[in-house]
């Protein structure tokens, strides 16, 4: 079960790219988190979680073939990296047409036009190349390059926001021009400075093979990040803007302790998909129970810390932390979900995860529906946010591992 020295190196050059981000994303968080007010940071990070959601449109999911050969075949990376600049271009109009419906159903009422669509862009189509030229340099195992590549992207974030402290009015609307020129500088450094150097030939005859592994790829990962992001949408359809803003702040804090773990999640993809195989129970318990472990630590880490000094974090992140020791299981129950949805991908069973995705997706809206709905107004609902994330994981764990059982048993001659 103990892993080689170079896979102990190349997980450790992941986790120094994703410290060296957390440092800088903590910073960069706390600034935009204690400048704006708490409705105003509310509806930034639902807005630009809508972004995230609709970036994953973005070439009709081809990123998941692209990374595959990246993996496997390098050789056949440029014809795909020409096939998804392509794919990218036919399907602007769709994300369009859905940043639209979204912007109607959840922000006209709270959000001008303007601010939406440059966070909507800034997410679309300049930070989600960037994610792509770094999945590419992790596909070639270049995990240096794609570390670096992060943190800078982070960096020049935090610089926006410095600078943004220094506006005459910082407000949702400034921030919102700030966050693009820092994203769209972001998308200029991916492609100038890291994107592998690779002959672009347009190979018709490739696309149609791999457009239907890109297409169920593309909708498990749309619906993965409906199922992590519908939270946010509905604590401000369901709560308003203020609790959106607290809720954001937690989760924002619970996302930053996540980054050992998704770079474990990176190594551990990359392992199955070479080895075809996700080893036995005993090792996959033993995962389960560490990403378990670092994940709750992370939390009790900020609440430790904000003990003696509780405006540590600013003022705005300051009112929220009253939500970290209530919703102290959630990080665990959120990153092992995270994780399922990893396995199941790495193994193939595209079609399974967004079956499963999409259940988890309904059972957590039902679920958060209920609890905002009865005890929003008491501002007693960051207890109840652990019995709904954990009954998503009780699910996604039977599920899952059922299906890696069978499939399993079905390859034993």
């Amino acid at each position: 079960m103990l892993p080689s020295p170079a896979a102990i190196l190349s997980y450790l050059t992941i986790l120094s790219g994703s410290a060296g981000r957390l440092v800088i994303s903590l910073v960069y968080f706390l600034i935009v988190a204690n400048t704006l007010t708490l409705a105003e940071f509310g509806l930034f990070a639902t807005a630009s979680a809508t972004g995230l959601i609709l970036s994953r449109l973005l070439a009709f999911g081809f990123v998941s073939p692209l990374y595959r050969v990246a993996t496997v075949k390098p050789r056949l990376l440029g014809a795909y990296l020409a096939g998804f600049a392509a794919l990218s271009l036919a399907s602007l109009p769709l994300i369009a047409a859905a940043a639209a419906a979204a912007y109607g159903l959840l922000f006209a009422d709270r959000l001008a036009v303007l601010p939406f669509t440059l966070i909507i862009v800034a997410e679309v189509l300049c930070w989600r190349p960037v994610e792509v030229v770094a999945i590419v340099n992790n596909g070639l195992r270049r995990f240096r390059q794609a570390a670096l590549l992060v943190i800078i992207g982070s960096s020049l974030r935090t610089a926006a926001a410095l600078l943004f402290i220094g506006f005459a009015r910082p407000a949702l609307e400034s921030w919102a021009a700030a966050y693009l020129a820092a994203t769209f500088a972001s998308l200029v450094v991916a492609l100038v400075g890291f994107l592998p150097p690779a002959r672009w030939r347009f190979v018709r005859a490739l696309y149609p093979r791999r457009m239907a592994d890109a297409v169920f790829a593309g909708a498990a990962d749309i619906v993965f990040y409906v199922q992590s992001e519908l939270d946010k949408l509905l604590v401000l359809g369901l709560a308003g803007e203020r609790t959106a803003g607290l809720y954001a702040i937690a989760l924002r804090v619970i996302d930053l302790t996540a980054m050992p773990v998704r770079s474990f999640n990176q190594m551990l993809v990359q392992k199955i998909m070479q080895d075809r195989g996700v080893g036995g129970g005993r090792r996959l318990a033993v995962y389960e129970a560490g990403i378990a472990l670092v994940s709750v630590a992370g939390l009790v880490a900020v609440i430790v810390a904000l003990k003696p000094f509780p405006g540590l974090l600013g003022r705005n992140v300051s009112e929220a932390a009253y939500l970290f020791a209530p919703m102290l299981l959630v990080p665990a129950f959120r990153n092992l979900v995270e994780y399922h949805a990893e396995l199941l991908y790495a193994r193939e069973r595209t079609g399974s995860r967004i079956l499963l995705l999409c259940l988890l997706t309904a059972l957590k809206a039902g679920l958060i529906s209920l609890v905002m709905s009865r005890f929003a107004a008491h501002e007693d609902w960051a207890a109840w946010m652990n019995g709904v994330f954990g009954l998503v994981y009780l699910v996604s764990a039977a599920f899952t591992y059922r299906l890696l059982g069978q499939a399993t048993s079905g390859a034993r001659p």
